[in-house]
């Protein structure tokens, strides 16, 4: 068997070695195709060179399968990569106004966490400046809060973070925490496990390839209650400034730097979240809509989506003006607007299907008519 030809980012060690199998030889490729950590280089090293040497014996397989897995996962985490951030405040208000209707106080602190980062950004053109922000950071005292939106369900928590990340220009994970019932499901498992696998901190990141995206943890407090304790724990090193920069996930078991992650949390209400979580992040509650809000955000924002979605014209469906009030609150009131959008979603369904069958181009919405495009039994 032909010696591995390791590139430059590759391992001097296991150039030396003697691949006994044309398996072992693909994992040596996978490792010289990227740059790790060199303490986590000399680990995978050290786990290639042991599984080679049981080349043929009955524990063969199982060492080959873990150490295939394992180098998977850590050639496919986004050590170096990171996305260039969009810094201009002119574009981001675009993003969020073209997105979110009303909500002025938490547009302004987001463009002034995007003011900062240009202000950092700047200031690493000045090599004195940027290792003083950067040992600032580290220690806490200048690191931007992690945003925490509180409010009733559909109000929009979830849609505004994922807006965050479109006006940074970041990828978005999004890490559901509701019934979770278990730390591990964050943390991982060690993978002397069988069927160990990362948490979802690491599972995020091999789906961004970044290092840098903007991670919302939701619905923090639907957690499982007998394991909110050991969550909650696992939430402080997140989100701890101190801490996060060498997080390790039992499975990777390697410290990974999230200083550069954006991280964001909902929740529908704050009780059963421990103060030091709490304290770590920067409260914001997300207000209720009333029915005339309602009203703008189905006609301006929610219609148009939903027509972009079908493929439907932009005139293809119009709501008489009287049709707004009365969908506004068909089962009584609602602070969010997921009854709304489910609404319109149905109307241009059926809208969508009459055009497909030749019913016509165009549809007013009107309260005669509005049955008609509703499911039955809706309305």
């Amino acid at each position: 068997m032909p010696k591995n030809t390791i590139s430059p980012s590759g391992s001097p060690k296991l150039d030396d070695l003697e691949i006994q199998s044309v398996e072992i030889q693909a994992i040596v490729d996978q490792v010289a195709g990227v740059v790790l950590p060199p303490e986590l280089l000399s680990k995978v090293e050290r786990m290639i060179t042991s599984v080679n040497r049981q080349f043929g014996s009955d524990s063969y397989n199982t060492a080959f399968d873990q150490t295939q897995r394992y180098v998977d996962w850590v050639v496919n985490l986004p050590w170096e990569s990171r996305s260039e951030d969009n810094l201009d405040i002119d574009k981001a208000r675009e993003v969020l106004d073209a997105t979110h209707y009303g909500l002025e106080p938490i547009k302004n602190r987001i463009l002034e966490y995007i003011s900062i980062l240009n202000l950092q950004h700047k200031a690493k053109e000045d090599e004195a400046r940027a290792q003083f922000v950067q040992k600032e950071q580290r220690q806490g005292r200048q690191s931007q809060p992690i945003l925490f939106f509180v409010g009733l369900p559909g109000i929009g928590k979830t849609s505004i973070a994922y807006t965050i990340a479109q006006a940074l220009g970041r990828e978005f994970i999004r890490i559901p925490m509701g019934g979770m019932g278990s730390a591990l499901q964050l943390r991982g498992q060690s993978k002397a496990n069988e069927e160990a696998e990362p948490g979802q901190v690491i599972k995020g990141l091999r789906r961004a390839q970044t290092r840098n995206p903007v991670i919302l943890l939701d619905e923090i407090d639907r957690t499982a209650e007998q394991a909110r304790a050991e969550i909650m724990g696992v939430l402080l090193e997140l989100l701890d400034p101190e801490q996060n920069f060498q997080f390790t996930d039992y499975y990777i078991d390697f410290p990974f730097d999230l200083s550069e992650v954006l991280f964001l949390g909902s929740a529908n209400n704050t009780t059963g979240i421990s103060n030091a979580v709490l304290d770590r992040m920067e409260l914001i509650k997300m207000p209720g809509y009333n029915d005339d809000e309602k009203i703008v955000i189905a006609r301006d924002y929610l219609l148009p989506k939903q027509l972009r979605i079908t493929g439907m014209p932009v005139d293809a469906i119009e709501f008489a003006p009287d049709v707004w009030p009365a969908i506004t609150r068909p089962l009584g009131y609602d602070a969010g607007i997921r009854t709304m959008e489910r609404t319109i979603n149905a109307v241009v369904r059926n809208a969508a299907m009459r055009m497909v069958e030749g019913r016509g181009s165009k549809f007013e919405i009107t309260l005669e008519n509005i049955k008609d495009f509703m499911p039955t039994g809706v309305m």
